[in-house]
């Protein structure tokens, strides 16, 4: 009987890899279904276990998450001693709080099947001290701003004694100053930047600069992104030691046999809708209606925080039934943005999150099966990575752009010159009537009438959509003379445009008549308040209107006390500056000899026998008016005897 056949490891599978992970994380991998590792952590793991930097661009949705923490872990356990105390043997940056937590988390689900390193987990969320360990173990720490201060953050260190850190480049910055946290060459092993190109992008830059500074150059450096700009690559040739470069990318066949380069997953079907501004939220309403099957999870992109606010208050009743909303942007309180950012990733039912760039890049939403730019943003190269939310890890997912007809279907050419190629959107089918948008304007419209609080929070979404959209890169595709106004407003169920330079001329009042000084909040307070300053301004305007006869001497007296003002504040600078003057003219003499003080002096008689003359010749002559040409392009007319006497020569 033949010897059985030693059965051969599939190329790509975990177990083939050399040198074998351990045990432990094969389990963990198993226990999460990746049954082999995608292409970027094959390439990734390969190089990085080694004594080797990296530099890693893939796709989005590709994993790169798990492509640098197996091999951080890996180097940090492989030592054989355990870390001294409050010495620092590794540190992941991320920007942005979300995607730190989110790579906290998964590192913490990993080391739970490393069991002395899980043994130790409970410490962090007790008071207690950690006891020293007399094996390797991986003890992270979770470093952002706002949720805790940075005071909080050190006690939390000199107690747990972490060798990991996992943060933001601001808070990571703060805790390595201080002198207790040590990161010394014969300890420290390995950095990591996460989504290095928007680390710089945000400007990061001084903080990456100063924690360079508290770290060994002797270190492995991994950079990983999905795209890598220039400052990434001057940050290459400053922070890495012969760095190796992997570049992960996904190729489709086109018609015509034409193979082409994408940026994301094959998975991930990327597709754009021309809309009327006004059909852009009832489009919205149509595809979470037909999409089969029902999106569990779908983001919807804008382009300020007021919008994601505004929008965040009025669609409750508007989206179809079972789909509840959250929101994600900037000027969230941290505690706030944490507890929303959870609510959406835990949800049980369709749920939509309505944000801005915040959420563009590095988070790993699960199950995110839709994702609609409400707004195109106004960086190209952050287009890729809204769609990118959703398709991930091979889950099929939809990306459709909302563009307005005329210039801005350009934007799709754009993109193709980019190899961003998107198709326009067929499935599920769109169509929006005018019928249906006038219902969804006036729902909209209805809330703001209700309550005065809707119809100013819609005011300031508009306008800062305004000053955003003035912003895009691609100013020959988004041109804000081009835009229908008034669409616009029924968009963003307006009753009556702002006040701004761009809609000068136009009628205000979108030809609905609605007195919106009657608008009342619906809080009795902020109404009660609202009337009291009301009822006060009005008699104070017709105290003014009684004492200067009319509305034009009003606004004349205004205008005289404000330059009274600026004729103070003229004043006050102008005695500064003879104060400084007058102590460098004393430093000055200090420094004279004996000599240069005789001419001085001399020179002090001269000028002052021709004052004397000036202003006897000025005696004799008749007093006379000249016009002197003033700083607005006018003139003024001055007296000689108004004119700043000669006081000598400063110098």
């Amino acid at each position: 009987m033949a010897p059985e056949q030693t059965r051969r490891k599939a190329p790509r599978s975990w177990d083939a890899l050399t040198p074998p992970l351990a045990q432990w994380i094969l389990d963990y991998l198993s226990s999460m279904g990746y049954e082999q590792p995608t292409p970027v952590q094959k390439s990734c793991l390969d190089i990085f276990r080694g004594n080797k930097d990296v530099v890693v661009e893939a796709v989005t949705g590709s994993g790169k998450t798990l492509a640098f923490l197996i091999p951080v872990v890996e180097k940090l356990l492989r030592s054989g001693e355990p870390a001294k105390r409050h010495h620092v043997q590794g540190i992941i940056i991320t920007p942005t709080r979300e995607l730190a937590s989110q790579i906290h988390t998964v590192l913490v689900s990993m080391i739970k099947f490393h069991a002395p390193s899980a043994d130790l987990l409970r410490y962090a969320k007790d008071d207690e001290k950690r006891p020293a360990t007399t094996e390797p173990v991986i003890v992270p720490q979770l470093l952002v701003g706002g949720t805790t201060k940075a005071a909080e953050d050190l006690s939390t260190f000199l107690r747990l004694s972490p060798n990991l850190l996992v943060g933001t480049p601001g808070r990571l910055a703060e805790l390595l100053s201080s002198p207790h946290v040590k990161a010394p060459s014969s300890s420290f092993e390995v950095l990591v930047m996460d989504e290095a190109d928007r680390l710089l992008d945000l400007g990061f830059s001084p903080e990456l600069t100063r924690i360079l500074g508290y770290l060994p150059k002797q270190r492995r450096t991994g950079l990983f992104s999905a795209s890598l700009s220039e400052a990434v690559e001057r940050l290459i040739t400053v922070g890495l030691l012969y760095p190796h470069k992997i570049t992960v990318r996904v190729k489709s066949l086109k018609d015509g046999g034409v193979v082409e380069e994408r940026k994301t997953p094959m998975s991930l079907s990327m597709t754009y809708l021309v809309t009327p501004a006004s059909h852009k939220i009832p489009a919205l309403c149509q595809l979470l209606e037909k999409l089969d099957p029902r999106p569990q999870r779908s983001i919807v992109f804008f382009s300020t925080c007021f919008a994601v606010k505004y929008f965040a208050k009025v669609l409750h009743g508007i989206l179809p039934p079972g789909f509840s909303i959250a929101s994600l942007h900037g000027k969230l309180e941290p505690q706030v943005r944490e507890k929303n950012y959870e609510r959406f990733v835990n949800a049980t039912s369709p749920t939509v999150l309505l944000t801005t760039d915040v959420a563009a890049r590095g988070l790993d939403i699960p199950q995110v099966d839709l994702v609609v730019q409400h707004d195109p943003p106004t960086d190209t190269k952050v287009f890729i990575h809204r769609c990118g939310r959703a398709g991930r890890a091979g889950r099929r997912g939809l990306a459709v752009v909302l563009l307005q007809p005329g210039r801005e279907e350009g934007y799709v050419q754009l993109l193709d010159v980019r190899q961003t190629p998107i198709v326009p959107l067929e499935r599920p089918a769109v169509q929006v009537e005018p019928a249906q948008a006038d219902a969804v304007a006036d729902a909209i419209r209805a809330k703001a009438r209700a309550d005065r609080e809707v119809f100013q929070l819609a005011q300031r979404a508009f306008v800062s959509w305004t000053r955003s959209y003035l912003e895009h890169q691609a100013t020959s595709i988004f041109r804000v003379a081009d835009l229908d106004w008034v669409d616009l407003a029924k968009g963003y169920g307006l009753l009556e445009l702002p006040k701004m330079p761009e809609v000068r001329g136009l009628d205000r009042s979108l030809g609905l008549g609605i007195d919106t000084e009657a608008i009342p909040f619906r809080d009795k307070q902020r109404e009660k308040k609202r009337l009291e300053e009301l009822d006060k301004w009005k008699k104070e305007k017709a105290e003014r209107e009684a004492a200067g006869g009319d509305a034009a001497a009003g606004q004349k007296r205004k205008k005289n006390e404000a330059w009274s003002g600026q004729k103070e504040q003229e004043d006050a600078r102008a005695a500064r500056r003879e104060k400084k003057r007058r102590k460098r003219e004393a430093q000055r003499l200090a420094n004279m000899t004996e000599k240069e003080k005789e001419e001085q002096k001399k020179l002090e008689e001269l000028i002052e026998q021709v004052r004397k003359k000036n202003l006897e010749d000025g005696a004799t002559k008749p007093a006379t008016t000249t016009k002197k040409s003033g700083g607005g392009g006018g003139s003024r007319v001055d007296n000689d005897e108004d004119e700043d006497e000669f006081s000598g020569f400063d110098d």
